[in-house]
């Protein structure tokens, strides 16, 4: 889990340019493993996706 203070300033933090916006898991922080499309990390993604809360998202086999 990163510093509560290390989000709070990511996500105040205003960048001068779109580009430098970094994007967290707002589930638990994470800054790496953003999944776009869903909005959370690949961890956070993998758990819901097990559970079945993402609709939509079914574990492959083959």
């Amino acid at each position: 889990m990163p510093r509560k203070a290390k989000v709070a300033k990511d996500l105040k933090y205003y960048p001068k340019w779109k580009v430098r916006k970094k994007n967290r898991c707002p589930i638990c922080g994470r800054p790496r493993g953003f999944i776009r499309y869903f909005n959370m990390c690949r961890l956070c993604f993998r758990e819901r996706a097990l559970r079945g809360e993402l609709p939509g998202v079914r574990k492959s086999s083959w």
